[in-house]
C-alpha cells in the first residue's frame, strides 16, 4: 500500500469525473473487483484511463496504470462503505450544489448549454443524472477520508525526527526563496476619457442593434478581456455566484433575450452586456469591455501617493501590512495580506514566479527594505503602481530544519497521514466482502484486498 495518501487523492478526484467529450467510450461490463455490494466493472478502469490520457495527453502513464486505477475504486467503495456506516450524512443540497457547479463549468468549457448538450448528446438533466452517483460517492469518500484524518498533527519532535531519517545524499536543494508583499494602486482614468470609451461602446451597441453588426464579431475585435475574445466576448453566469463582479451580474440578469444594456461600470472597467440565452439562476452571455487608458498624469499621482505612503512606513507610523489594507487596490490583499504566493500556496515564492518588473525592483533590495514606487501593467493589463516590501529571502541551500522547516512539517505530516490511512485500511478491509478478478492478482498496489479476497474465498 505504497503512497497510499496519492492513490485515495487519484481516487477522489480523477476516476469519479466525468469528461463529457468524447469519441468513443470503453462499454465492457465485466465485473473485476467488488466491495461490500459495490461492484467495479471493467469499464470503470478503462474509461479512468481513456479520460486520464485525454485531459492530459503529455502525460506518461505507469507501466501499471490499470492496478492504480483499480486501486483507487477500491479505495474509494471502502471509504463509501464506511461512511455509511458510521452515518455519514451528504445533504441533498451539497451534492446539488456539485452538480450545478459541474454543469456551469462544461457549459463554460463549451460556450453554451445547446453546445454542451449538442457535443454530450443527452440534456443537461441527463448529464447531471449521469452524474449524480460518482459524486456522491466521491463526496461521501471525502468525508470518510477526513474524518479518519482528523486530528492528524505533528509536532516539533516529529519533524526532527522525520527530518534525521531522510539520507543525507537525499535531502532537497532549494534555489533562492523570497517573502514579498506589495501595494497596489490602481489609478483611475479621468472623466474625459471615460465618456470617450462609453461613447465608443455606445457606438458599437447602436450597430449591433441596426443590424449593421454582430455583438460576438466587435467583442473579437475590441474588447479588452483576453479571457473571452476568442470566444465573442461569451461567458456562462450565474446569479448567485459571488465569483463574478455584482454590478456586472445584476446588469446582466436585468435583460431579455437578444436585449444589450447600457454602458455600465465595473470594478473591471465599462461594458455593454448581451443576453444569449437564460435558464432561471443561470445564463450565458457576451460582453465587451473596455478599459479607459490611465495617462501619465494618472500614473505620477499614484506614485506621489505610494511615496508618501513608503516614507510613512518607514517612519513607524504604521506598519506595511496595515497600509496593504488600509490602501491597496488589489482585491486578493485581504486574503494574502498583500504577499505574492507560491503554486503551492505558501508566501515562500521562488524568483521565476514572480513578473519580471518585481524582480528588477527587488534586485537591489535588502531584507527588510521598501522600494520605491514602480509603474507596471499588471496581468490584466491595467496600468498599475506598487511599492514592494521584501520580508525574506533564502540563499540557495541544501535542506534543513532552520531554514526549510514549514518545507518538512508539511512533509512530516504527509507521510504521519500515510500512515494512518494504511493502518485504517488494514483495520477495516477485512470487515466487508471483498472480490477481485484472477487477472488483477499480480497487482502487488491492492495487496490487502487480495489478502482480504483470498480469505473470503476460503
Amino acid at each position: 500500500m505504497k503512497k497510499l495518501l496519492s492513490v485515495v487523492c487519484l481516487a477522489l478526484v480523477v476516476t469519479p469525473l466525468f469528461t463529457i467529450a468524447q469519441t468513443q467510450r470503453v462499454v465492457a461490463d465485466k465485473i473485476i473487483a467488488q466491495v461490500g455490494d459495490r461492484i467495479i466493472l471493467k469499464s470503470d478502469i478503462d474509461n479512468a484511463i481513456i479520460d486520464t490520457k485525454r485531459q492530459d495527453p503529455e502525460a506518461a502513464l505507469p507501466a501499471n496504470a490499470n492496478c492504480l486505477f483499480l486501486q483507487g475504486q477500491l479505495i474509494q467503495k471502502t471509504l463509501v462503505l464506511q461512511a455509511e456506516k458510521d452515518s455519514l450524512l451528504l445533504e441533498e443540497d451539497e451534492l446539488e450544489a456539485l452538480l450545478d457547479n459541474k454543469i456551469r463549468f462544461f457549459i463554460s468549457q463549451y460556450g453554451s448549454q445547446d453546445m454542451l448538450e449538442q457535443i454530450a448528446g443527452r440534456t443537461v438533466y441527463q448529464i447531471k443524472e449521469d452524474l449524480r452517483q460518482p459524486f456522491k460517492e466521491r463526496t461521501l469518500a471525502e468525508k470518510m477520508q477526513n474524518k479518519i484524518l482528523d486530528g492528524v498533527k505533528i509536532s516539533p519532535n516529529e519533524v526532527k525526527e522525520f527530518f534525521n531519517k531522510i539520507p543525507k545524499d537525499s535531502l532537497r536543494y532549494y534555489e533562492s526563496d523570497v517573502e514579498v508583499s506589495q501595494i497596489i494602486l490602481l489609478p483611475k482614468a479621468n472623466k474625459d476619457l471615460e465618456d470617450f470609451v462609453a461613447a465608443q461602446l455606445l457606438d458599437m451597441k447602436r450597430q449591433v442593434e441596426s443590424g449593421a453588426k454582430k455583438f460576438d464579431q466587435l467583442a473579437r475585435l475590441y474588447t479588452d478581456d483576453p479571457g473571452s475574445k476568442e470566444t465573442g466576448g461569451q461567458y456562462s453566469i450565474n446569479r448567485v455566484d459571488k465569483a463574478w463582479d455584482p454590478t456586472f451580474v445584476s446588469a446582466a440578469f436585468k435583460l431579455k433575450e437578444g436585449q444589450i444594456s447600457p454602458v455600465i461600470k465595473s470594478k473591471f472597467g465599462l461594458h455593454i452586456i448581451q443576453m444569449v440565452s437564460r435558464a432561471g439562476d443561470d445564463a450565458v452571455v457576451r460582453h465587451i469591455l473596455k478599459i479607459p487608458p490611465v495617462t501619465d498624469v494618472e500614473i505620477k499621482e499614484g506614485v506621489a501617493k505610494l511615496d508618501s505612503i513608503r516614507t510613512r512606513i518607514i517612519s513607524n507610523e504604521f506598519s506595511f501590512a496595515t497600509a496593504v489594507n488600509k490602501y491597496s487596490d488589489d482585491e486578493n490583499s485581504k486574503f494574502t495580506a498583500g504577499f505574492f504566493t507560491g503554486r503551492d500556496g505558501s508566501t515562500f515564492v521562488t524568483i521565476d514566479e514572480l513578473d519580471k518588473d518585481a524582480v528588477v525592483a527587488l534586485k537591489n533590495l535588502s531584507v527588510g527594505d521598501i522600494s520605491k514606487p514602480q509603474s507596471y501593467t499588471d496581468e490584466r493589463g491595467r496600468k498599475a503602481v506598487r511599492i514592494l516590501f521584501l520580508k525574506t529571502r533564502t540563499e540557495p541551500h541544501i535542506e534543513n530544519l532552520r531554514d526549510d522547516y514549514n518545507k518538512l512539517a508539511q512533509r512530516a505530516l504527509e507521510a504521519k497521514k500515510q500512515v494512518v490511512l494504511e493502518k485504517w485500511f488494514k483495520e477495516h478491509i477485512p470487515n466487508y466482502y471483498i472480490m477481485v478478478d484472477p487477472e488483477f492478482n499480480t497487482c502487488s498496489s491492492i495487496d490487502e484486498w487480495l489478502h482480504a479476497a483470498s480469505t473470503t474465498n476460503r
